[in-house]
């Protein structure tokens, strides 16, 4: 099998050229299956290695703020799965197969449920845009082999790892391969749209980033110490407002107002 990838990859690369959501070319070798069997693995990996948060205000809150993201995704029709975990680091994750982890310290940080959002909305935008995918796919050129996709089963070894950590849960694992600033201004703006599209006031995106520099104690906590500079990507989530506020007072009209209770 890998011998037969290795000589068909460099004609899968000319055709696997696809684009973002936001126009941008990328490299995707992998099909959505693909890419919800290694997520789907990834997501079971980290249940049994993190425990989890049972408190379920807490859950419930998550879960409302989540469902509501997940709602307005394109043809939306798979069902999303949702974990608290118990981890005081400000952080979340979501990965290809409908799967989303929120550590308990992000809601800390995140003081409403708008705020919430926009953390969500981030990390579910990098599945919409399909960024692991193209994170495996580029990995997949430099190895010519393909080697990674075959690591998510077994122990964890030096290539499971790295396969976790392009999928984007690196942190749990041990191993942080961050998705570049591209990716992540990317995930900025498609997140930003999400929230509002779900009702919730896109505004807070920039007192939640604030939030996060604040909480890093003057220095770029691990949610990001890879994503643009605080004040690059507070700018561009200003310049992107206006859109957004029109998208979620279209979400407001038509009834698109979540409630969802902090703990």
């Amino acid at each position: 099998m890998l011998k037969r990838l290795f000589f068909l990859l460099p004609l899968a690369v000319l055709a696997a050229c696809t684009t973002s959501p936001l126009g941008r070319s990328q490299l995707q070798l992998f099909s959505d299956t693909d890419l919800s069997q290694m997520g789907l693995a990834a997501y079971d990996d980290i249940r049994k290695k993190q425990p989890t948060d049972a408190n379920p205000a807490a859950n419930a809150y998550v879960r409302c703020v989540a469902d509501a993201i997940t709602a307005v995704l394109p043809g939306n029709g798979q069902s999303w799965q949702v974990t608290l975990f118990r981890d005081d680091s400000a952080n979340a994750f979501a990965l290809p197969g409908g799967k989303i982890g929120v550590n308990s310290g992000l809601l800390k940080v995140a003081t409403n449920q708008d705020q919430l959002a926009t953390v969500v909305g981030h990390e579910v935008a990098h599945v919409l845009a399909r960024h692991s995918g193209e994170r495996l796919s580029n990995q997949a050129v430099v190895d010519t082999g393909l080697q990674a996709a075959q690591a998510i089963s077994g122990s964890m070894s030096p290539a499971k790892q790295q396969l976790m950590g392009l999928l984007g849960v690196g942190a749990q694992v041990g191993v942080l391969l961050p998705f570049s600033r591209t990716q992540e201004s990317e995930a900025d703006l498609l997140g930003l749209d999400l929230m509002a599209r779900a009702g919730f006031d896109p505004r807070q995106s920039v007192a939640l980033w604030q939030n996060m520099e604040r909480a890093s104690g003057g220095g770029p906590p691990a949610f990001l110490s890879t994503h643009p500079s605080p004040g690059g990507r507070i700018e561009a989530l200003q310049n992107r407002l206006p859109q957004a506020l029109e998208l979620y007072q279209q979400a407001r009209a038509q009834g698109r107002k979540p409630a969802c209770r902090a703990p």
